[in-house]
Order: structure tokens, then C-alpha cells, then sequence
């Protein structure tokens, strides 16, 4: 089937990529996270992951990753388990961040099994809330998954809780369904802050927005209030394209590990709709999506559209970080997850408010003895 334009059907150039390391066994993030000692007297707060994903989200809260010439220091969290039914997911996960990863369907999980952790994440799908999706909010096949961290919350009672979402979200039905989800939130014991996060803000090189849900059990909040929103890092001063991806220019081949997969579709003829578009130079880059070949955007010196490589860059993933899978399931794992400089600085928030519970503790325990 010839596409729109009339032009033979065209193949990626690369189907799979090269590489030796994913970034848990890479010697060079071994090495930096060896010297990197600052929070290693610090109590570790555990953590499930639920929805993760490739790990984004939780890269960033593990830290120890280097992005742009900046390196994101070790927080200290200890991940227990994250789930994901995706198993190609998963085996990304695996492949860079820890062996906790786990293919499930939560709908089936019994959350008495799960183990119990100080810190509950959970991106929980977000098509049916997306500007781009059906917007089919609670009616839709996923609308209803955060209810699977409530469950998670009434069986353990983590202290912390962190969800994520589309920004879409909070202007579904007039604001209705994100206040019904923050309602069912706090009904079962905690508070809740709702933080609209502009990537940009906090250096990431693309337009993009998310929503974090920021929940505190109850009895911790009345005595330690909330954690704080994290400062931009960035205001007024954005990366842009430029600054993330030119330097692959020259880069034909997997020197850098998923450089050579992209597609080499041609611009659509007709509409203006998302994969149309061609991002600008000296800007930040559109939003990347997690639809493989209709919603991946064209480079903004060369004629063709974003490798994977460059899309991870885009979304703050480091170059050790890889993607083993093929242009259309890399580019998905990608397009779905929390850009990682965005949840380390989510994390060290977390990870400030956590030891202030912590060292209340010990006080209290102190003056009991």
C-alpha cells in the first residue's frame, strides 16, 4: 500500500540496534555511581512501581545518570518491585535499571503479594485522558486504573504516594474527573497536591507537560505537611533542540547506541496533524509521542524524521541508557515515559521530605527511651 503522497512505501533504515552494556552493567555509570557517596548515610526509602514502564520515572528517582554534560546524583530510594504488562517494556527496564522489574497484569495482582514499601509510584495509563487519545476519560478501557494504586494504598498504607498523568487530565468534564480521582485518592487516608509541571522548566528540550499527583498518609501530613514543588531549574533559559541532539548530526552509525534506527516515511501530504510537522532550530522540540510512525517528527537540519536516539534525548534518557527492540517499539517506550530529569527532580523533593520523617522519628523514639 503506497502512502499519501503517491511515493513507493520506504523501510526504516535500521530495524535493530548495536550494542554491548544496557546501563546497569555499563562500566561507566558504574564508575560514576561508585564515587557518588552523597546520600549513602541517608536512610533509603523503598519503592514500588507500578505502571513503570521502561523506568523513566524511576531513573529519575534512583538518579545517578548523567544528561547533557549534568550529572543527576544517587537519591536515596531502593526500588522493591515495578510492574508493567508490557513484557518488551519490562525487559528494557531490566536491561537498564534493576532486575525488580515484573511483567503483570495489576488487575490480577493481589496486593497482599506485593511487597510493602515507604514510597507508592504509579503512572497509570493515560490514552483515555490525552489530548491526542479518545478522551474517553473513566468510559475508557484504562480510565479507571488509578483505583489499582488505592488498593496498593488501603492494604499497606505507604507514606508517600506518587502518581502521574497527562495534563489533559485536569480539564476533562470541566475538571471533574481529576477531582474525583484526588476525591478517591484522600478518601483512604491521605493528602494530596496536585503539581502541572512544564518540562522545560527543569531542562528538558521539548514541549511537554505533566501532571504529578503527590500523596501523604494522613497522619505523616498533619505532622510534616507537604512535600515542596520542585524550583525550575530552567526558567527562561530552555534547552533547545539544538543544544540536545546536534552533536548526533555527524552519526551514521551505533557509535551511539540507537542512532542508526529511524524511520525514513515521507511528510504527509494532507492535514496538519501530529508527525506533520517539522520541529525548528533554536527552539525546543515538539512533544514526543508514543505512536511509533504517524506521530514522530521530522529533524530540524535534516531531511528526515528523529532517530530513536534522539528522541530518548529529547526525553532526558542518557546515551548508556538503551532500547533494544525495533524503531516502533523503542519509540513507544520512549514516547510513554516521565522524562528522568523531571523525576529526579520530583525525587529529591520526595527524598527531602522522607528524611525529615525520618529524623522526627528518631527524635520521638529518643525522648520515649
Amino acid at each position: 500500500m503506497r502512502p499519501k503522497s503517491g511515493l513507493p512505501k520506504r523501510k526504516a533504515i535500521r530495524s535493530m540496534p548495536e550494542f554491548e552494556h544496557g546501563m546497569l552493567d555499563h562500566p561507566d555509570v558504574k564508575q560514576r555511581r561508585r564515587s557518588d557517596r552523597k546520600h549513602s548515610r541517608k536512610k533509603k526509602a523503598s519503592v514500588v512501581s507500578f505502571f513503570s514502564g521502561c523506568g523513566g520515572l524511576d531513573l529519575g528517582l534512583v538518579g545517578g545518570f548523567g544528561y547533557l554534560g549534568e550529572y543527576f546524583p544517587k537519591l536515596p530510594f531502593n526500588i522493591l518491585a515495578a510492574y508493567d504488562n508490557d513484557e518488551k517494556a519490562i525487559d528494557t527496564y531490566k536491561l537498564n535499571i534493576g532486575p525488580e522489574g515484573i511483567v503483570a497484569d495489576l488487575t490480577e495482582v493481589d496486593m497482599a503479594e506485593v511487597p510493602s514499601a515507604d514510597v507508592l509510584t504509579g503512572g497509570f495509563p493515560c490514552q483515555d485522558f490525552s489530548s491526542c487519545g479518545p478522551k474517553t476519560g473513566f468510559d475508557g478501557k484504562r480510565g479507571k486504573l488509578y483505583k489499582i494504586l488505592i488498593e496498593y494504598m488501603e492494604c499497606h498504607s505507604p507514606k508517600i504516594v506518587l502518581g502521574e498523568n497527562v495534563p489533559h487530565l485536569a480539564k476533562l468534564a470541566g475538571g471533574e474527573l481529576v477531582n474525583t480521582i484526588l476525591s478517591d485518592f484522600e478518601a483512604v487516608g491521605y493528602r494530596f497536591s496536585l503539581w502541572n509541571l512544564y518540562c522545560p522548566h527543569y531542562g528538558l528540550p521539548q514541549n511537554r507537560t505533566r501532571l504529578i499527583f503527590v500523596g501523604v498518609r494522613d497522619d505523616i501530613a498533619e505532622t510534616h505537611g507537604m512535600p515542596f514543588e520542585p524550583e525550575p531549574s530552567h526558567f527562561m533559559r530552555h534547552r533547545t533542540i539544538n543544544d540536545a541532539i546536534d552533536d548526533l548530526i555527524p552519526v551514521l552509525d551505533e557509535s551511539v547506541t540507537n542512532q542508526s534506527q529511524y524511520f525514513v516515511a515521507t511528510k504527509a501530504t494532507k492535514g496538519a496533524g501530529q508527525g506533520d510537522q517539522k520541529n525548528r532550530s533554536g527552539e525546543i522540540s515538539y512533544a514526543i509521542r508514543a505512536n511509533p510512525k504517524a506521530r514522530i517528527h521530522f529533524h530540524h537540519k535534516l531531511d528526515r524524521r528523529l532517530t530513536v536516539r534522539e528522541c530518548a534525548r529529547l526525553q532526558s534518557f542518557p546515551d548508556e541508557f538503551v532500547f533494544p527492540f525495533s524503531n516502533s517499539t523503542n519509540v513507544m517506550q520512549i514516547g510513554n515515559a516521565v522524562p528522568p530529569i523531571v523525576g529526579h527532580a520530583v525525587g529529591v523533593e520526595v527524598a527531602e521530605f522522607f528524611q525529615k520523617i525520618v529524623v522526627d522519628s528518631k527524635r520521638k523514639n529518643k525522648v520515649a527511651v
